[in-house]
């Protein structure tokens, strides 16, 4: 007999998110507000409590929130999207935690150049956050732009990786000089050698 489908609630430092997950493989991660999904849970899904299995997807997402985990082993199956969406959205899979990527590049990448705002679209679309890093694409300049889950998250996510402030190279190269980064951040606060 098959595995069933699985949904489990993880409460985070940024809200309360709910995993529906098939095995290993995640179709849905869905932040609860207020105690309501956003998307609504799967028919027929089967509610697992901690304590969470080793690798199980649920404590993976616990593990990423404690800072114990900087990548997912899992695979991802939205239940509905288009062929660019699921091209773009395995390109992002491949952008570590750590780094960031703009929205052009990330088109380019996919084979879709001057389509950024197509990746926006899929951005929004996308049924998976976190697991499907969308939090890691940025703007042009490495501003931070659009974010379904609201800004502030997208900023937190990033702080909890390393890349907030947005360093000035990120997965498709320097920045501007008028760009405030990390790097330039710590120039200003590291120590200078004392005159000989």
């Amino acid at each position: 007999m098959p595995a069933p489908l699985e949904f489990a609630d993880v409460p985070t430092q940024i809200g309360t998110f709910r995993i529906a997950y098939l095995g290993r493989t995640v179709r849905v991660v869905d932040l609860l507000e207020q105690g309501r999904p956003q998307t609504g849970t799967p028919i027929g899904a089967v509610r697992r409590k901690p304590p969470f299995a080793a690798a199980s997807p649920p404590r993976q997402l616990q593990e990423y929130f404690r800072g114990r985990r900087t990548a997912f082993d899992l695979d991802v199956d939205p239940d509905t999207t288009s062929d660019f969406d699921r091209k773009v959205w395995r390109m992002l899979l491949g952008v570590p935690a750590g780094t960031t990527i703009s929205y052009s590049e990330l088109a380019r990448r996919a084979g879709h150049p001057g389509s950024a705002r197509a990746v926006g679209g899929a951005m929004a679309r996308n049924p998976i956050p976190i697991v499907i890093p969308c939090h890691r694409v940025v703007g042009t300049e490495g501003s931070i732009t659009g974010f379904g889950l609201g800004l502030w998250r997208k900023r937190w996510l990033l702080d909890l990786e390393g890349a907030w402030p947005i360093r000035s190279r990120s997965a498709e190269g320097p920045r501007s000089r008028n760009q405030r980064t990390l790097d330039a951040i710590e120039a200003r606060v590291r120590p200078t050698a004392p005159a000989k």
